[in-house]
């Protein structure tokens, strides 16, 4: 076994993995698994920089993160950071407080790279599932970018785009500053169009429509699930592998677009840094199992973060 830690750094969220990877049995045990929202992507996509205060919320949660590595003893750790901080002009003051906190430096991943470490983490134990037909689509929904990759036991094809719950929101669903709430019948049009434009852009490279099962990533697909369950609070492991039909989805997310603020924070598994962003994740999850024609989504917990800790084993 070799005891590694795993960093990803997106537009909403920073997380970290210590496990102790086995590659020869493909056995990966957890020590600790956390997510801290820190927003890194706030206002990117309009100013082309990291702002302050998200930067120093996201080096709070690196000094909380090299502690827990420390306390667990990792011998590798990797850092991968993605959509936000690629596109940022700033991205230097991003690197070196990373490296001045963790020693080591972020590696600012391209969108393939992502896509290639989000499959590896999601289907290295589907392979159990004999159930489940290949080949896999392969959808991580992020804060900037959502991923899309088609593969069976590797990737076949793979494509990044720049949809994201943050980025969505912040381009169509705020006005002077603040979240509609809720939003405009125009606004979610403003939304639903940009999305089904980055899918024609993802279907250039990847043949979405010939996947036969699809795997679902990241916070706002686990969210849409634990509300699909009516989970009295976030659960990981009832999240985990869960299937949500497509009729729910569109309800679910027919549900979020049209409620308040107060609604949305009122629902017992949302993170309260997801509230303000989930209706636009729900939208962009909806958009995707509509262009493929898929029945229900399997929601995986295990992602790029997975996928970083078996490149570093």
């Amino acid at each position: 076994m070799t005891r590694v830690a795993a960093i990803d750094c997106g537009t909403n969220s920073i997380r970290l993995l210590v496990a102790d990877c086995d590659p020869a049995t493909g056995e990966l045990v957890d020590l600790d698994r956390r997510m801290t929202i820190v927003r890194l992507g706030q206002g990117v996509d309009r100013t082309g920089r990291l702002a302050p205060e998200a930067l120093e919320r996201t080096f709070a949660a690196c000094r909380e993160y090299a502690a827990v590595i420390k306390e667990h003893g990792a011998e590798r750790v990797r850092f991968v950071a993605t959509s936000a901080s690629r596109d940022a002009e700033n991205r230097d003051d991003f690197v070196r407080g990373v490296i001045e906190i963790l020693g080591v430096e972020p590696e600012v991943i391209t969108g393939d790279q992502e896509a290639e470490f989000s499959f590896t983490g999601a289907t290295k134990e589907l392979a159990e599932h004999d159930h489940l037909p290949k080949p896999y689509l392969v959808v991580d929904i992020g804060g900037g970018s959502t991923e899309f990759v088609v593969g069976e036991d590797h990737v076949r094809a793979a494509r990044s785009v720049d949809v994201g719950c943050v980025r969505m929101t912040e381009r169509h669903l705020v006005r002077d500053g603040v979240v509609s709430d809720p939003p405009t019948e125009e606004q979610i049009a403003a939304m639903r169009a940009d999305i089904e434009a980055a899918l024609d852009l993802a279907e250039q490279s990847v043949p979405l429509r010939q996947a036969h099962t699809l795997v679902g990533l990241a916070g706002s697909v686990t969210t849409v699930s634990a509300i699909a369950q009516e989970l009295p609070e976030y659960d990981s492991a009832r999240i985990h592998h869960s299937r949500v039909s497509h009729d729910r989805v569109r309800e679910i997310t027919e549900w979020l677009l049209h409620s308040t603020h107060a609604e949305r924070a009122a629902i017992p598994s949302m993170h309260p840094g997801r509230v303000d962003v989930i209706a636009a994740g729900a939208l962009v999850l909806l958009a995707i199992m509509e262009r493929i024609g898929a029945e229900e989504v399997v929601v995986s917990e295990h992602d790029i973060l997975d996928g970083i800790a078996w490149s570093v084993a």
